[in-house]
């Protein structure tokens, strides 16, 4: 069996790593043979984050793309993260695609926001279904959320799975760790995401933190044009993220309460939980479900509840403990790889074997 792989981002890109890339090893020994294409690349990504737009590579990522679909010709199965070509009309890019071959879409955003909530009318109305169409065009949506979900049935799809985003549960130590006197707030993400949904909430939580001599270790926020002296910055990788999260003692995520974070998928919740430790999180979209207030976490709207939330933590080490446990046993139940790589696999090898 043939899977073909197209991802947005190489392994740099946190969606095609967690979404798709990291399953390959499970896919294989179901009997596929993968091969992958990504869109954008590192150094695309890099610009990205610092800020540039290069049309140039934007230009190569699209004819890359486009010989990688014809490329797929004799593939058994395609699994598409998202869509092919962002900012094409869906039936433009439909008749690209080969014909019999099934279709996974993976959706762990609500892209469909960028179209049918854009500024420009042109633009919704050109692209407003663009996102609904590749859903009902697609043999089986994968949704790492209900919302996301819940958008592909009103699309027409006519299967859908919710495949949570997953971490790999042997790739991070949950064991207990020795109480810390001045316990460290931690967040991990891309620049983007500290700009758009930490800094918001950031005043109030450095202010809970100073009197309580606490720091936040910020992880993958960038280079901060304000940088406080009570917030540790460290550039992200892939080989050191989980040892990272690892010097944090209580993990949080502030999220502003809007149509698109309600599609995101909690993945630095999951990952927090997996190193043991406990969580505050705004109760928005997929948090609520993967929070368990007042035992794995806490969930806080206010500004008041987010200062109870984290002096309560800081103040009670065998909270932090319990819950940094019980946290960690929820991850390898319901958001591990270890349960839902043969899953996904499994849900494969019966669209391939339904498609002869």
């Amino acid at each position: 069996m043939k899977l073909h792989l197209l991802t947005r981002y190489d392994r740099r890109g946190a969606s095609s790593r967690l979404r798709l890339l990291q399953f390959i090893a499970h896919l294989e020994q179901s009997g596929f043979r993968v091969s992958t294409d990504c869109l954008f690349d590192a150094s695309y990504l890099d610009a990205l984050y610092a800020g540039r737009r290069e049309p140039g590579a934007i230009l190569r990522a699209y004819r890359s793309r486009l010989s990688a679909l014809k490329s797929a010709l004799d593939a058994d199965l395609i699994w598409l993260e998202k869509e092919a070509l962002p900012w094409v009309p869906a039936g433009l890019e439909h008749r690209l695609f080969p014909r019999d071959v099934p279709v996974v879409s993976d959706f762990d955003d609500a892209v469909f926001h960028r179209y049918d909530s854009h500024a420009n009318p042109m633009v919704r109305a050109l692209l407003g279904r663009k996102i609904a169409r590749v859903m009902s065009n697609s043999t089986l949506v994968l949704a790492g959320n209900a919302y996301l979900g819940a958008y592909a049935e009103r699309a027409g799809a006519d299967r859908i799975e919710i495949v949570p985003t997953v971490v790999d549960a042997a790739a991070y130590d949950g064991s207990p760790t020795p109480a810390a006197p001045h316990p460290t707030v931690g967040w991990i993400g891309t620049p983007g995401t500290w700009r758009e949904c930490v800094a918001p909430f950031l005043p109030d939580i450095l202010d809970t933190l100073r009197p309580l001599r606490s720091r936040i270790l910020a992880v993958g926020a960038g280079a901060l044009s304000a940088q406080d002296a009570a917030i540790d910055l460290r550039d992200w990788s892939e080989e050191r993220e989980a040892a990272d999260i690892r010097d944090m003692d209580i993990g949080i995520m502030p999220l502003p309460d809007t149509p698109w974070m309600r599609g995101k998928c909690g993945y630095k919740l999951i990952q927090y939980m997996a190193c043991g430790l406990p969580v505050v999180a705004s109760p928005v979209g997929v948090n609520a479900d993967i929070v368990t207030h007042g035992e794995t976490g806490f969930l806080a709207s206010t500004p008041a509840e987010w200062r109870s939330a984290l002096k309560t933590l800081i103040h009670d080490p065998d909270l932090r403990l319990r819950m940094g446990q019980a946290g960690r046993k929820r991850v390898e139940r319901d958001y591990s790889l270890q349960v839902h790589g043969p899953r996904v696999a499994r849900m494969f090898a019966d669209l391939v074997r339904r498609a002869v």
